[in-house]
């Protein structure tokens, strides 16, 4: 574990982080003021102590996520952004563009209503979310669904089943 945690402090780093003057100053300040949201200002921190510039601290990624009890993967995606898009876009990083595969179509959640307004299985007194998902992959509606996808699908239906 020693000589793997060596090796990679001593690899020069693809990114490199170089902090102007007034990136510094900002940084500092909203450090130092500690009003910003805790994402934007572990950023901030990572920043700080990944600069390269003269009179920068410089650290490794190791020794940055030792000091700041974060993630490696997020010192190295701090790292990139602030090369690849600046200061601000670090600091506020846009919304994903991801698109989600929905796993219930138009059939299945009715299926899922109607096993919500039936009666529960023998035994139970109402239907559980977890026993909701278990039925509906029992039945073959879908290979897979999670309680948390059925509970966010009821919701979206309104439908009250107290």
């Amino acid at each position: 574990m020693e000589d793997r945690k060596f090796k990679e402090e001593i690899v020069e780093k693809r990114y490199r982080v170089t902090l102007t003057d007034e990136e510094l100053a900002e940084l500092s300040s909203m450090v130092s003021k500690g009003k910003s949201n805790a994402r934007k200002l572990v950023r901030a921190r990572i920043l700080l102590l990944a600069d390269q510039a003269s009179g920068g601290s410089a650290r490794t990624d190791v020794e940055i996520v030792e000091a700041l009890g974060c993630g490696r993967a997020t010192v190295e995606r701090v790292r990139r952004s602030f090369v690849e898009e600046g200061l601000e876009e670090t600091l506020e990083p846009s919304p994903s563009t991801r698109i989600y595969e929905r796993k219930l179509d138009g059939r299945v959640e009715a299926h899922l209503v109607a096993l919500a307004c039936g009666a529960p299985p023998e035994g139970r007194s109402s239907w559980t979310l977890r026993l909701l998902s278990d039925r509906l992959v029992a039945l073959g509606h879908v290979e897979s669904v999670s309680y948390e996808t059925v509970r966010q699908t009821l919701k979206k239906t309104t439908l009250s089943r107290g």
